[in-house]
C-alpha cells in the first residue's frame, strides 16, 4: 500500500531504560541471554518503519502518558513495553518498561 515511512530513533531515556532491563536481566539470567533479549527489544519497533503498514496504527494508546500533548502509542514485545511517539521526520522510542515490575517503576 506504501505508507510514510519514518526512521525508529532511540532518545536517551529509552536507552537508560533498555540498560537497566538488560543489568537486571544479565543478574537474573546471565550476561549472554540478557543480550540476546535487548538485540529483541531493539529489533521489535522496526516494525514501525515498514512501508505495508501504517506505524499511527500499530500498537495502541499509552494511557500512562495521556497527561502529556502528544500521542503516545505503545507496542509489546515478550514482557517489554516500548512506547513511541510521532515526530515530523521520525518515530521517537521513548520509553521501555518490563511488564513484570511494578507500574509505578515506569515514572
Amino acid at each position: 500500500m506504501g505508507f510514510i515511512v519514518k526512521p525508529v530513533t532511540w532518545t536517551k531515556r529509552a536507552l537508560k531504560d533498555l540498560n537497566k532491563v538488560s543489568i537486571f536481566n544479565s543478574k537474573v539470567l546471565g550476561k549472554k541471554k540478557a543480550s540476546e533479549i535487548a538485540h529483541k527489544v531493539i529489533d521489535a519497533p522496526k516494525i514501525l518503519e515498514n512501508p505495508e503498514y501504517d506505524f499511527k496504527n500499530i500498537g495502541s494508546i499509552d494511557e500512562s502518558f495521556s497527561h502529556l500533548k502528544q500521542e503516545y502509542r505503545k507496542i509489546f514485545y515478550d514482557n517489554y513495553k516500548i512506547t513511541y511517539r510521532n515526530g515530523k521526520t521520525k518515530i521517537y522510542i521513548t520509553r521501555v518498561f518490563d511488564t513484570r515490575q511494578h507500574p509505578n517503576k515506569n515514572k
